[in-house]
């Protein structure tokens, strides 16, 4: 099998960068011939203003990156076409151009771009569902991304004409979401769901789990969607228990202060970490605490936190309620309710054998769904499922599509029709 993956790493690397390349070593180990496209946003941001001003126009529909898929397509002749991240250094017009060219094509759905202008469903430190379903411009108004209007507007307008070009219903044969909760979200958004398959991330065996340490690690962005101030309001409450806090981001000087202003004595921030060296953090703790303030499409560090025998108290918010059985692999709490995490947190200090429990349970999880051979299972079932999908729409219209001509694009110049 030939397998084109396309993507744009974001200025910031994160967890979808690391999941894009992961399933791409995972693919080639697996006897899967890969060829990447990408193209950087730190890249299209350092050649200057107008560069980046020419991809916020482009991004609805890029001739020349349409008109140069199309020739990739032809040199590998790909099987299945893959995207992940297309904001905004790429464009959603990478999936026209493969259909141009007879190739299937997949959509990874690790947030929600295609719904929300900031990606997170979040507005004001709360879920947010306005635009879901309906137009994306009241975003706009209220400048969701990057706090700007000219930005919210260009990201709107990515969406916008995309959905009138139908590009999500036409030229996408298959979605890959990374769980049931956010396959949930695009359904209610007007996605087929028969289109949509549940497909989790993965994570390299770390080994067997050593006995759980002492208190709790945090492992994330230091960003307000991922509900750290919360966590450290609970901590208030139980100002001996020990916490690592690993990651950095934009709030991670704020919420140093806060910690020292209330005399956190037992709270510990590392910075950013390696993943061995996160791992070796985890393994300190005795279960993990995510949370997240927004809608989560799938939890990473969760995932992480099985795979080393670790519970987990997680936000009910989000896909974190649906990996997390309360009871079981951990406990749940109220989103952004400090007092809900402190007593839950309480219930795990006071239970160290049944936190031990939770974490034998978490790491059998784990091996049933999170290991690198039953990812590359069902990724290639997605693949195949899409290109039933594709043969099938291409059999209804009364045979498979023929190429386009190049000029497809011309129409399409700049995103407006």
């Amino acid at each position: 099998m030939r397998v084109l993956r396309l993507h744009a790493p974001y200025a910031r690397q994160g967890g979808e960068d690391r999941s894009f390349a992961e399933e791409v070593a995972l693919l080639r180990g697996g006897g899967v011939e890969v060829r990447t496209f990408t193209r950087a946003n730190a890249d299209v941001r350092r050649a200057g203003v107008g560069a980046t001003l020419a991809a916020l126009v482009q991004t609805p529909f890029h001739r020349a990156l349409h008109a140069a898929v199309r020739r990739l397509c032809r040199a590998f002749r790909p099987d299945v076409a893959h995207a992940d991240n297309l904001w905004f250094a790429l464009s959603p017009c990478v999936h026209a151009a493969c259909h141009d060219e007879g190739v299937p094509t997949v959509q990874s759905l690790r947030n929600y771009r295609l719904l929300c202008l900031n990606g997170l469903l979040l507005r004001d430190g709360q879920p947010c569902e306005t635009c879901v379903g309906r137009t994306p411009w009241p975003g706009v108004r209220r400048r969701c991304y990057r706090g700007s209007a000219l930005l919210s507007a260009a990201v709107a307008r990515m969406i916008q004409v995309n959905r009138r070009r139908g590009t999500w219903k036409t030229d996408v044969d298959l979605f890959v979401a990374p769980s049931e909760f956010a396959r949930g979200v695009f359904v209610r958004a007007g996605l087929e769901p028969e289109a949509i398959v549940v497909k989790p991330n993965f994570l390299a065996d770390p080994g067997p789990p050593a006995p759980p340490g002492r208190g709790a690690v945090f492992v994330g962005r230091l960003a307000a969607e991922k509900g750290v101030d919360t966590l450290l309001e609970a901590w208030r409450r139980q100002p001996d228990v020990p916490l690592e806090v690993v990651g950095d981001g934009p709030e991670r000087a704020a919420l140093e202060a806060q910690a020292r202003a209330h005399a956190l004595r037992a709270v510990r921030f590392h910075g950013h970490l390696s993943p061995e060296g996160c791992a070796e953090v985890m393994r300190r703790a005795a279960y993990l605490v995510f949370p997240s303030a927004c809608y989560e499409t799938f939890g990473r560090s969760v995932m992480e936190a099985f795979a080393l025998g670790r519970a987990v108290v997680a936000a009910r918010g989000g896909a974190a309620a649906e990996i997390v059985e309360a009871g079981r692999t951990g406990w749940l709490f109220e989103v952004g309710d400090a007092g809900s995490l402190e007593r839950a947190v309480a219930r795990m200090e006071a239970e160290p054998a049944a936190v031990q429990a939770m974490g034998a349970a978490a790491r059998r999880v784990y091996e049933a769904r999170y290991t690198p051979a039953r990812n590359l299972e069902l990724l290639l079932g997605a693949y195949a499922q899409a290109q039933r999908r594709f043969a099938a729409r291409a059999h209804g219209a009364g045979g498979r599509p023929a190429a386009r001509p190049e000029a497809v694009g011309a129409c399409w110049e700049g995103g407006a029709p």
